[in-house]
């Protein structure tokens, strides 16, 4: 029997309840009257999605952050949610407290109204969040032209180093490391920034699978050829690698959890997306562009080299 993929799962379900091709998008749309809703949907499961380290309010607040960032990408805000959580029946008040202090900070943070949700019993705590909020236009996975610029909201990397602290026994603690965890157990989408730059985005997703997904996806959604010619990395992780003798690509473009969002741009709008990232105190970093073709490559001096998909995947 072959085994069956995400995707193959995913082209099962829409075949039997759709009506249209399946196009990946980071949120969905439908017409409510004359309303556009945006919704989002998104689940953690504590034997995947959980690190034994990781306390379960900051777990509760990541499954929500896990939408918002979607929305931040699409440059909508989100406005109201529903929440469903399956946990055993040994879980204790304490716990629970916990997670309902964790949505609570989510949803405060970024203005959020829970409308409702359902409670059940499990083997596991499972939280599934879906999140709603309204649009006339989201910015498509897409929308890119020839001499677009690319841009992520961040540096990357950090993330793969926290994971495998969180999930090692490494006992040391320095600055880096300290910052490698927080940016696992408490990511901040950049919301304010998809918000206010929306307008000069042609294409733009979220990058929580992991940085060659995201590139790939969005190359090939606009069937054009990304180029990315500088590695967005900060000097602190670089020097770390290189001293540990291992190799910053795959942390950087394969490690994945990252809620940062990468977008494309025509050029003539560097200048104020750049003032703009000053304005909110977001990071942004240009890696590249757009030119006619196919694919994802890594331009290094004269050479060029494909990037592949490699970042996460369900059922791998």
């Amino acid at each position: 029997m072959k085994k069956l993929d995400e995707k193959k799962i995913i082209d099962i379900f829409q075949r039997k309840l759709g009506n249209k091709k399946f196009i990946s998008e980071d949120v969905e749309k439908f017409t409510l009257g004359k309303t556009k809703i945006i919704a989002k949907t998104d689940t953690m499961v504590q034997s995947t999605d959980i690190p034994q380290k990781m306390g379960l309010l900051d777990a509760a607040r990541k499954s929500v952050i896990a939408c918002v960032s979607d929305f931040a990408s699409k440059g909508v805000k989100p406005e109201y949610g529903i929440i469903s959580i399956n946990i055993p029946k040994s879980i204790s008040t304490k716990e629970i407290n916990n997670i309902a202090n964790g949505f609570k900070k989510a949803c405060k943070e970024y203005e959020i109204s829970i409308v409702g949700g359902d409670t059940n019993e499990g083997k596991e705590i499972v939280f599934n969040v879906c999140i709603f909020g309204k649009s006339d236009r989201i910015v498509t996975r897409k929308g890119s032209n020839k001499g677009d610029l690319i841009f992520t909201t961040g540096p990357f990397g950090y993330t793969s180093l926290g994971l495998e602290i969180l999930l090692g026994n490494n006992k040391k603690i320095n600055n880096l490391i300290k910052k490698s965890v927080k940016s696992v157990i408490n990511p901040k989408p950049r919301l304010d920034y998809g918000l206010k730059n929306k307008r000069y985005f042609s294409s733009s997703m979220d990058s929580s699978d992991g940085l060659s997904t995201t590139l790939n996806e969005m190359s090939k959604q606009s069937k054009k050829k990304f180029v990315i010619n500088k590695i967005p990395i900060n000097r602190d992780l670089e020097n770390y690698f290189k001293k540990h003798n291992r190799d910053f690509n795959s942390a950087i473009f394969h490690g994945g959890e990252e809620y940062e969002f990468v977008f494309t741009i025509p050029s003539k709008y560097r200048k104020i997306i750049i003032k703009n990232s000053i304005l909110l105190k977001t990071p942004i970093i240009e890696i590249g562009y757009v030119e006619l073709g196919k694919g994802v490559f890594i331009q290094n001096q004269n050479e060029e080299f494909k990037l592949k998909d490699l970042g996460w995947k369900h059922f791998k």
